[in-house]
């Protein structure tokens, strides 16, 4: 089923139901001082379809995305991902779940390589804990598989070249890059992209949105299933 199929026959209306929402989104607030930074009464994004969250500087885009993702508290409101209530979740719990961001100005290590950013993405990892960690043949083979996939991630962002290099040497707009394929290792079913354009020359702008377009098609392999994009 395509975007189009999935949303055929609902109104363009605001806050209109949703055949198969991911997010849902219901009287959300933040309050910086006196100011309302987010006021949402009712959002539903559509699953496996790329959706915009379109206002000018200051609308307060970054600041809902913040309090989606568990990097900043609402003062009012809940939100269910995946059909499980989301509101006051911590954002590595929402990772593990399935919900990932990329932000306005890029965080990357930049004293990690451009493949070590992409692996320690990856969950479920079995050398992170303490006394498995002694015992590096039991989670070899695993550290093989991920590392095999970061390298598949970075061929198709084209990012292959610099797999090897500090992630502080890469310039701004490959940054956006790792950090979009870096999400993708959590295998996601939604990705919040803040700014994804930003300082992102025309060729890699090209090369970045083929990549978003292909991974919210549930045929492709970039990821293992449909992903839904919203920026």
């Amino acid at each position: 089923m395509t975007p189009h199929d999935a949303l055929s026959g609902v109104p363009a209306e605001p806050g209109v139901p949703k055949p198969d929402p991911v997010l849902v989104v219901d009287g959300v607030c933040k309050d910086f001082g006196g100011v309302r930074a987010v006021d949402v009464e009712h959002l539903e994004v559509q699953r496996g379809v790329i959706t915009a969250l379109i206002g000018p500087n200051g609308a307060g885009k970054s600041s809902l995305f913040n309090v989606l993702t568990g990097f900043a508290r609402a003062d009012a409101g809940h939100w269910t991902f995946d059909g499980r209530g989301a509101a006051g979740l911590p954002a590595h719990r929402l990772a593990l779940r399935g919900m990932v961001r990329t932000f306005q100005l890029t965080r990357v290590l930049p004293r990690l390589t451009v493949l070590e950013n992409m692996t320690i993405a990856a969950t479920g990892q079995r050398g992170e804990r303490f006394l498995p960690a002694f015992l590096r043949p039991a989670w070899r083979r695993q550290e093989r598989d991920i590392e095999r996939r970061a390298d598949e991630l970075l061929e198709r962002f084209r990012l292959a070249d610099t797999r090897d290099d500090y992630a502080g040497y890469l310039s701004g707009g490959q940054r956006k890059l790792l950090e979009v394929a870096r999400a993708l290792m959590v295998d996601p079913a939604l990705v919040l992209l803040d700014e994804p354009m930003a300082g992102v020359n025309p060729a890699l702008r090209q090369n970045l949105l083929a990549h978003i377009a292909r991974c919210a098609i549930p045929a492709t392999r970039c990821c293992s299933s449909s992903t839904t994009w919203t920026w």
